[in-house]
């Protein structure tokens, strides 16, 4: 009895830490960028049918890291292929898988992220969980689709903390719905314009007229720049941003990796062409995709259209897909969602104390003043 008093004395004098209060995305505080509306959740989960799984491993200040995972339709992924385009802006990083998807213009398992010496954890674990999938016990081969950022500011890199286990996690929780951002899945340990980023998400929903498809955009982001938001160069006016001689960090490197869903039944080609414009949104953020950058994109389809069944494999099949004429407005679409889909990762990104050193929240308190005004 008196050693369970002792307990609850020494318990009852404990300090209580106090939790942040949640931060806003981008929009709740305010901050619209483009000209299209965004789908229901604003977020890559508004493309009907794909989901996403995040496990986070935020241990100390030396375990800042994690996995997420995108997975295009909730069936056999492997067995019911989606058609992809995949683009490398600036290839200084690894993204396991990306010459299948460039050669066959497909994928056939989830798209996981992660940091940069974890890859190989990843992809034993969409190849172990494609593998398990009933209706794959002859398969032989699996290319495994793992794209990554380097957290070693914040993460102890070196500890290679990210299991197999970890990766199976975010793939079998992956979940339709609201998507968590900020330092969350493989977003915990990342910095962006050198304040605190991670995982963010957007999206955007045509107008009938423009054939109401629905572009999802989800980030990891990890890179460089003079950050600017809504065309304000914030980064100037908070005096951080690459090449300041004033600032102890000079180089503008980092990466990204731009995961994009759509609706719209479009041929591999095409979505290589979507690929390619979510650039244009990185570059409104005020990146500069500098020599040290792992800058890279990937987009596929939803559409049962141009889905690749294996009953399709054996046979000649008609393909229905949109003409390169109606094209020009999934590419606004795509640059808009990248745009907010990066301020969302930075607006709803807390303070964190890390490996080598400490990863402040963009102060929202000075930025928001600054955009006044703003559209």
């Amino acid at each position: 009895m008196r050693h369970a008093f002792a307990a609850l004395l020494l318990l009852s004098a404990a300090p209580v830490l106090a939790q942040e209060a949640p931060r806003p995305r981008a929009r709740e505080a305010g901050v619209t960028v483009g000209i299209l509306q965004p789908g229901p959740l604003n977020a890559i989960t508004d493309v009907a049918g794909v989901k996403v799984g995040q496990v986070t491993l935020a241990r100390s200040k030396d375990v800042n890291t994690g996995v997420t995972a995108i997975l295009p339709h909730g069936g056999n992924l492997f067995q019911d292929k989606v058609p992809a385009g995949f683009v490398a802006y600036n290839a200084f990083g690894k993204f396991m898988g990306s010459t299948q998807v460039a050669e066959l213009g497909e994928i056939e398992t989830p798209i996981l992220l992660t940091n940069t010496l974890n890859v190989a954890e990843a992809g034993a674990a969409s190849v172990e969980w494609t593998l398990a999938q009933a209706g794959n016990e002859e398969v032989r081969s699996v290319n495994a689709v793992v794209g990554e950022t380097n957290d070693g500011m914040l993460n102890d890199i070196r500890g290679r903390h990210v299991t197999i286990a970890d990766a199976r996690r975010a793939i079998e929780s992956a979940k339709a719905g609201p998507v968590e951002e900020g330092g969350v899945g493989a977003g915990t340990g990342t910095v962006a314009f050198g304040f605190k980023a991670g995982i963010g998400t957007s999206s955007r929903k045509l107008p009938a007229s423009l054939g109401g498809w629905t572009v999802g955009v989800l980030v990891q982001a990890n890179y460089g720049g003079v950050l600017t938001i809504a065309g304000v160069p914030v980064g100037v006016k908070l005096g951080r941003y690459d090449y300041r001689q004033q600032v102890e960090e000079k180089k503008a490197d980092g990466s990204v990796v731009i995961v994009i869903a759509t609706d719209a039944p479009l041929s591999d080609r095409n979505l290589r062409r979507v690929a390619e414009r979510a650039f244009g949104g990185i570059a409104r953020t005020g990146s500069s995709f500098s020599n040290g950058s792992g800058d890279y994109a990937i987009a596929f389809s939803t559409s049962d259209a141009v889905r690749r069944t294996a009953a399709k494999r054996n046979a000649v099949s008609a393909v229905d897909d949109l003409p390169n004429d109606r094209m020009s407005p999934l590419f606004q679409a795509t640059i808009e969602a990248t745009e907010e889909a990066v301020l969302n990762a930075l607006f709803k990104a807390q303070t964190v104390v890390g490996n080598r050193g400490t990863a402040e929240a963009l102060p929202l308190d000075k930025v928001l003043p600054m955009l006044k005004g703003k559209p």
